[in-house]
């Protein structure tokens, strides 16, 4: 957080991509990364406490094992709890499984992770996340904005996961998705499946993960199990922008007609 305070007072807007990349090993302490600014990447080998990435603000997190690990990252705890706090900005990559309340009030970062505790994505209100192993009980209770996909490996997510603000939806081959239509209401403006192939590679390249490389390896298969949790009002949103683009377009055509009317001499 003082990094990116001491950044910010000089160059307000952040800097480009991965200007400043500090790598770390062993364990970072409660709040890791809070508040990390643009052009900012924080590397640790190790884990890390709760409120890791608490604010995220434009900076980039990693943390992923050792080299030396040799147990199953979807099993083993590699981030504390409440990780992913109100960021609004940025990216994140967890080599491992996160405690309770993962990507609480996420509103606008993107995050990856291979397994969650309790009420993951609890009122998430923008972003995306991308969750690779296990969730617990009560995900996605209170989310009214953004997306999580989630590999239902085990085909029991839907018990896992609190209904009463969103749907579950497959995730379809893109071929499929556009041509349906409707591009406008798609999230980030992109296939759900472009998303996800792209944050599966942003996630091996970073960490490494074995999960992520098994994944994009056996894509025709895995792309069945992953479910895309898709909060109502976020649908509603998507659905009236649409609706007034359309009118728009509209009116547009119907005032060009106006004006390229002949009008007929006397």
């Amino acid at each position: 957080a003082m990094l990116s305070g001491a950044l910010t007072k000089v160059r307000p807007e952040g800097l480009p991509d991965d200007t400043i990349r500090i790598q770390l090993e062993g364990t970072g302490g409660q709040s890791f990364g809070a508040f990390l600014a643009n052009g900012i990447t924080l590397y640790l080998i190790g884990d890390a406490n709760d409120y890791t990435g608490k604010g995220l603000s434009g900076g980039r997190i990693v943390v992923r094992p050792s080299i030396d690990f040799r147990g199953v990252a979807t099993q083993n705890t590699i981030v504390g709890n409440t990780v992913m706090y109100g960021a609004t900005s940025g990216e994140s990559f967890f080599s491992g499984v996160a405690g309770e309340r993962f990507a609480v009030r996420l509103s606008g970062a993107t995050t990856v992770v291979e397994g969650t505790g309790d009420h993951g994505c609890e009122y998430m209100t923008g972003g995306t996340a991308l969750i690779l192993g296990k969730t617990g009980r009560n995900f996605a209770a209170g989310m009214s904005g953004g997306i999580a996909y989630v590999y239902d490996e085990d085909g029991q997510f839907a018990k896992r996961c609190n209904m009463a603000m969103v749907s579950l939806e497959r995730v379809l081959p893109s071929g499929e998705q556009q041509g349906l239509g409707v591009a406008d209401q798609w999230h980030n403006g992109q296939t759900d499946e472009a998303q996800l192939k792209k944050l599966l590679e942003d996630h091996n390249r970073w960490t490494g993960s074995k999960r992520a490389r098994e994944l994009l390896d056996t894509w025709a298969e895995a792309r069945g199990k992953f479910v895309k949790v898709f909060p109502l009002e976020y649908q509603r949103a998507l659905g009236e922008m649409h609706a007034r683009k359309v009118a728009l377009a509209q009116a547009a055509s119907a005032q060009a007609a106006i004006k390229n009317e002949v009008v007929p001499a006397k």
